[in-house]
């Protein structure tokens, strides 16, 4: 007999199961139940393959700070922003995205926040799924997906985990303790913090740190937020359960919604 898949949580999904703070009349659990139990029906699948202006220009905020540092003389030089410009493709983009990109990559050619850091960690965006972190306990056993944009080290040795935004969603705290939490298995003995950073409006959150206790009580939060998707998940069985397990929420905010064209609930007029 196969050994069961143990459940796991991420911050996403931890975004997909809770609201953030005032945010509870545009949350559905529907949508939820679309990403995670029906995301390879071939509806749902398409849906999922087509990246909003907001995605493409997240990830091509998040490449062309990799260039600028890979390439670190285009920090230097006059035409570096044209040069990473041409190095993302811009040009084979949609106007909204090469204009919000191109302002981005001024942005940071001239206020380069990573010039100078030791920098530990620096991804580029596109290197798919991240390998799971195994979180044992004798109550709970669960797998942590965590991807960082950046780490690096302050000059007295503490990690700093940053995380780039792009856009005016508002920065979600919980995000970051989710990146602490898996700095405590990836980075043991070190003092760890974090922070967000949003390239296109040069704004930088607090400084985030957690204790120990405190991490803990993260911790058994993501463990019931596992347990309880993979309960949703196994107990969904035909498409009768599915909007009782995944409770659809109607509304305007449904037009924003990427399942609003094959969703029953919808409701965009």
């Amino acid at each position: 007999m196969s050994t069961p898949e143990r459940p796991f949580a991420s911050y996403h999904l931890w975004s997909l199961i809770a609201p953030t703070a005032g945010q509870q009349h545009w949350h559905c659990q529907m949508r939820r139940g679309f990403i995670k139990v029906r995301q390879h029906e071939p509806r749902v699948k398409l849906l999922l393959g087509k990246a909003t202006a907001s995605q493409r220009i997240g990830l091509l905020a998040q490449k062309g700070i990799y260039e600028f540092h890979y390439n670190q003389q285009l920090l230097d030089q006059s035409d570096g922003v044209e040069k990473v410009a041409q190095l993302l493709d811009l040009g084979n983009t949609t106007d909204e995205v090469q204009h919000r990109v191109l302002q981005i990559l001024h942005k940071y050619h001239s206020q380069p926040l990573l010039l100078g850091k030791r920098i530990v960690l620096l991804t580029r965006g596109d290197e798919g799924f991240p390998k799971a972190i195994l979180i044992e306990s004798k109550n709970y056993s669960f797998r942590l997906y965590a991807t960082m944009d950046c780490v690096f080290a302050e000059s007295d040795n503490t990690l700093h985990i940053l995380d780039f935004k792009t856009g005016k969603s508002p920065f979600d705290r919980r995000q970051a303790l989710v990146y602490l939490l898996a700095a405590r298995y990836l980075y043991p003995g070190y003092r760890v913090v974090a922070s967000f950073y949003n390239l296109e409006f040069i704004k930088q959150s607090e400084i985030i740190h957690m204790s120990e206790s405190e991490l803990d009580c993260v911790e058994l939060e993501l463990a019931n937020i596992a347990q309880k998707h993979q309960i949703d998940v196994h107990s969904c069985h035909t498409e009768e359960d599915f909007p009782d397990i995944f409770p659809p929420n109607p509304g305007y905010h449904c037009r924003f919604c990427p399942f609003h064209s094959i969703c029953e609930f919808s409701q965009t007029i």
